[in-house]
């Protein structure tokens, strides 16, 4: 594959069918515009967000009263506010289908696999919100639910927004302090949670942590019935009640939905980090609707009935975005457990026999097949797949030309970048654009995305911090329990006056498209050189004998130092030869100034529960200073690895 060329380029069929060109020319006609290219659009979008968000509204046919007003106080970004005077109902937007046709698809590993039809779902949520309502939830109560990602957790989400009540989940694999480090924070009115759930090919207990997290709570307890018995632990539950108990004196009815302003919450989602307790961040029902539609019709060309499929828990904003695609009258394809039980094919499997249309993972994903030494574009039928997207974290030009090789070569790859403070994506795929070996294909519409350097200016050919500088719906409503907003603008505004700081570092691309290098408060910079880990990243996973690396800098005598940590291949050792071999390939394939000073061979690497490697946990451990928040971990043991390594003394 030559660098000068692209990976992919849409052809002009491809073009003219794409729901983004469509919409497009839809904005040309309704607005009496004319716009040259995307990029000509892209800055209507962003120039002119009220006639945007309305193009928006319209054309996706939000069901509500949209109200006269489509935004106030547009220039001050903590002020702005999308449809004032709008009412509408998430559920009810993505419930508009019926009929026999596939809703939701499930399979949990090789131990489950089952569908819902748009009737079957709709019946069942139907049954669900009057119990919730029997039981007393209403409008802006807090459900909190520990579940395994399958079609019952959609039902109970949509049930839940339907009321007007606030939905909260995270996966089964927290730990108990996990678990109420999150809802322990929100009040919930009811707590949901599996009898159990399966991981490779194993069945995991969960008896002991929901009875736990059900006393602290005292709320009554919905279980579940998935992995275990949930009759026998609906009763040792205090206030505990299965889930047919809970709807057996109900039977369906029409649907019945709650219309609220456009900034009514609608989800808590929790950021993922280990420096504290999780910041408790409120989305709103608007904001997510039009936003996630934007992204998945427009970006992702998703239209009625195809299949869309993101491997993700209920523990990660992807789960949330995953759900958004009932609104587009997509059957979504759910997943639960391992990615690689009883082996690697098992997601392509799914993808082949579902024909899934657009298949989300995360870069540790795809750079885990290709070390594994699968090759699905050769043992797979993968012709109905015509967008693979990748996020977590950035994607390594390495995994790009592998998706082209060994997935399928005429696929768009969108890598995507946002995360669970928009509960959507600044950066991601746009089927307009070419594909570049390495970038995202550009910023989203309606988001006036930029890189900035330290003096809060747009640059060009250089790294610097990815902003937002105007205001758009899927902006956080605010952080629970923090009545003054203090935490809310200490998080996105206090590096630069009225503009959103999203803390990655970043540049643009002479395509127009967007390199992510890692998180900025991971930034590593030795002799006051700022140096993305993605850089480094990117050369060392490529190596066979490494199977992940952590980098952080360490204060050493005045300055930072470079440490690279490796987990090794099965068998492999850090002899002076790989070490040798490291630290070329890092030489040539980034600079000098990223060799790092050392390269530590360590067993485990910890991560969060949605994969995300935690370099700033790591070198706090290495500093001596405390870890606050060991529960984000989904392998916390992992960090006592890196306590008082010799290495780092000399």
């Amino acid at each position: 594959m030559q660098a000068d060329r692209p990976l992919w380029v849409p052809d002009s069929e491809t073009l003219e069918r794409s729901p983004m060109a469509q919409f497009m020319a839809w904005c040309g006609q309704r607005f009496g515009r004319t716009f040259a290219d995307y990029d000509a659009f892209h800055e209507w979008s962003v120039s002119e967000r009220g006639d945007f968000w309305t193009a928006v509204w319209e054309h996706c046919g939000v069901v509500g009263e949209r109200g006269e007003r489509a935004l106030i106080n547009g220039g001050r970004m903590l002020d702005a506010r999308f449809f004032p005077d709008a009412k509408l109902n998430f559920a009810e937007n993505l419930l508009r289908k019926s009929g026999n046709g596939d809703a939701l698809v499930f399979r949990g590993e090789d131990k489950a696999s089952y569908r819902l039809s748009w009737n079957e779902l709709r019946a069942l949520v139907s049954r669900l919100q009057q119990a919730m309502k029997a039981q007393g939830v209403g409008v802006g109560d807090r459900v909190a639910a520990m579940m395994p990602n399958m079609p019952e957790t959609i039902a109970l989400m949509l049930a839940t927004a339907s009321i007007g009540a606030v939905w909260s989940s995270c996966s089964p694999d927290f730990g108990e302090q996990g678990v109420l480090d999150r809802f322990g924070q929100i009040g919930p009115k009811l707590f949901i949670a599996c009898d159990g759930y399966w991981y490779n090919g194993k069945r995991q207990d969960v008896d002991a942590k929901v009875g736990a997290v059900a006393k602290v709570l005292g709320v009554p307890t919905l279980v579940v019935p998935y992995a275990g018995d949930s009759g026998s632990l609906a009763a040792t539950v205090e206030g505990g009640v299965t889930l047919a108990d809970f709807i057996a004196g109900f039977e369906a009815k029409p649907l019945k939905f709650e219309r609220l302003p456009f900034r009514h919450p609608l989800y808590i989602l929790f950021s993922s980090g280990t420096t504290g307790v999780p910041k408790c961040i409120v989305h709103s029902a608007g904001g997510t609707l039009l936003q996630h539609l934007k992204e998945h019709r427009f970006h992702c060309g998703l239209k009625d009935g195809e299949k869309l499929f993101y491997f993700t828990t209920c523990g990660w904003m992807m789960w949330n975005w995953l759900a958004s695609g009932l609104a587009t009258g997509a059957t979504l394809c759910l997943f639960d457990g391992s990615p690689f039980h009883p082996d690697g094919n098992v997601l392509f499997d799914f993808a082949a026999d579902e024909k899934f249309a657009v298949f989300g993972t995360s870069a540790k994903y795809i750079d885990a097949v290709r070390k594994g030494g699968f090759t699905p574009a050769q043992t797979h039928d993968l012709s109905a797949l015509r967008l693979l997207t990748s996020t977590g974290s950035p994607l390594s030009p390495e995994g790009f030309s592998f998706v082209y090789g060994g997935i399928k070569s005429d696929v768009q790859l969108a890598s995507i970048s946002g995360g669970t403070d928009i509960v959507s994506c600044f950066v991601l795929g746009n089927p307009m654009r070419p594909v570049w070996r390495g970038e995202i294909q550009g910023p989203g519409l309606g988001l006036a995305v930029d890189v900035w350097n330290d003096e809060g200016k747009s640059v060009r050919g250089e790294k610097g911090e990815l902003v937002c500088t105007k205001a758009f719906p899927s902006m956080p409503v605010m952080f629970w329990n923090d009545p003054d907003g203090a935490k809310y603008r200490a998080a996105y505004f206090e590096r630069f006056d009225n503009v959103w700081c999203h803390g990655d570092f970043a540049e643009w691309t002479p395509h127009g498209g967007i390199i992510i290098h890692g998180r900025s408060d991971a930034t590593l910079n030795p002799g006051g050189v700022r140096i993305g880990t993605a850089e480094i990243y990117n050369q060392v996973e490529q190596m066979q004998e490494v199977a992940e690396a952590l980098c952080i800098g360490q204060d050493w005598e005045g300055d930072v130092r470079v440490i690279l940590f490796v987990r090794l291949a099965p068998g492999v050792e850090l002899t002076d030869g790989l070490t040798k071999a490291i630290k070329n390939r890092i030489r040539s394939g980034a600079s000098p100034r990223h060799v790092p000073a050392k390269i530590i061979a360590v067993a485990d690497i910890p991560r969060t529960k949605s994969g995300k490697i935690v370099e700033l946990a790591v070198r706090d451990v290495v500093h001596g200073r405390p870890v606050k928040n060991k529960e984000a971990l989904a392998n916390p043991e992992a960090l006592d690895l890196f306590v008082g390594l010799e290495e780092l003394k000399s």
